[in-house]
């Protein structure tokens, strides 16, 4: 017997749970005005979540899914990409796509069952939210695909979570990012849950970081908690996905402090206690003690960030509230370059009972 290969899945982890430095900081990271513009949109995201929940259970929103314990992942993502990147996201990725030029109100426009909110106005090359699961990574590859061919300088990041690494399609997509040498970087958000189904239950792999080694790319894993890292990890990744057109996984580690959905109830299935065990973790806090010890950050500057959060917050709201909606006849618009002469009867029916109210 000889061994043919053997294979390694680094960490990478900067700030630990008590705020304290465990490597040397990155460069982008001893800059202290870019780690508080961080922690502000982190604690943005955070309060947007809890408002759009509020509103959901109000009955003024569809089915919405948090983002709570995951603020590191998105927010640090969204940091590190360049304006010419290409963002294929699924479906809690709010930290990214505000950095991306979409408003909040479009977020809860398509929360609220209407599809304009998933054509963003300021955003044009980014694709929208994906539901299904596990479908986006294939997607992340094909426009990764189109920028090699027009031998563009960029790359395409795309994010899904834990349960999706068991889907076919996402070995497809890494697969054939490694093979053709594509400008793509697959970020997997390890919640530790695909729904009710626990991270062990679903996957044997000691990491999912390791799927990558079949694919033949580089795979990471990353404290998702932990947003110097993220942000480190995922600006490193973009550049060899630019560069060199070498695809790299990033397994980013936290923890989903909610339910999958508003539509779930998470007592169901989820261990006692163990959210108030990784709370210790969170990323918010982690990240405010440490601007608090390099004197960056103090009690007044986060009572005036808490009040222009709600403020930019509930005028979001009230965008969304007061959009008119959409004629019932619009749903025969966006299928079909030229409506069948069927549809175009049904379209003239709809249009004479009336509209169709979001919210």
């Amino acid at each position: 017997m000889k061994v043919v290969a053997r294979f390694e899945v680094p960490y990478y982890q900067y700030l630990d749970e008590n705020s304290q430095l465990t490597e040397k900081l990155p460069t982008f990271a001893k800059d202290a005005d870019s780690l508080a513009a961080m922690y502000r949109l982190m604690t943005l995201v955070r309060l947007f979540d809890t408002k759009a929940i509020a509103l959901q259970r109000t009955g003024k929103l569809g089915t919405y899914p948090s983002i709570r314990g995951q603020e590191a992942v998105f927010v640090g993502v969204g940091h590190a990409m360049h304006k010419e990147d290409i963002f294929v996201p699924y479906y809690r990725d709010v930290g990214v796509v505000i950095q991306r030029g979409v408003n909040l109100s479009d977020i809860l426009l398509y929360w609220g069952g209407d599809e304009r909110g998933n054509c963003y106005a300021n955003n044009k090359q980014d694709f929208p939210y994906s539901v299904p699961v596990g479908s986006q990574p294939l997607h992340a590859s094909g426009a990764a695909v189109a920028l090699k061919y027009h031998k563009k300088k960029a790359a395409v990041l795309t994010i899904c979570g834990d349960g999706a690494t068991s889907q076919g399609d996402f070995y497809e997509a890494m697969n054939v990012a490694g093979v053709w040498k594509l400008p793509v970087v697959f970020v997997v958000c390890n919640n530790q849950w695909a729904i009710s189904v626990s991270r062990g239950a679903q996957t044997a792999a000691q990491t999912l970081a390791q799927k990558a080694i079949a694919a033949g790319i580089p795979g990471e894993q990353v404290d998702g908690n932990d947003i110097i890292a993220v942000h480190h990890r995922v600006e490193m990744a973009l550049k060899k996905a630019r560069e060199q057109h070498e695809p790299v996984l990033l397994e980013m580690l936290c923890y989903r402090q909610s339910d999958h959905t508003t539509a779930d109830d998470a007592r169901r299935y989820e261990p006692p206690k163990i959210r108030e065990q990784e709370w210790k973790k969170e990323p918010i806090m982690r990240l405010r003690r440490y601007l608090e010890q390099i004197g960056v950050w103090s009690e007044d500057q986060e009572q005036a960030l808490l009040a222009e959060c709600e403020h930019n917050i509930n005028q979001t709201v009230e965008d969304y509230l007061h959009t008119p909606p959409q004629p019932a006849e619009s749903m025969f618009d966006y299928l079909y370059a030229t409506l069948p002469k069927a549809y175009q009867e049904q379209r003239e029916l709809v249009k004479k009972i009336g509209v169709v109210h979001h919210g």
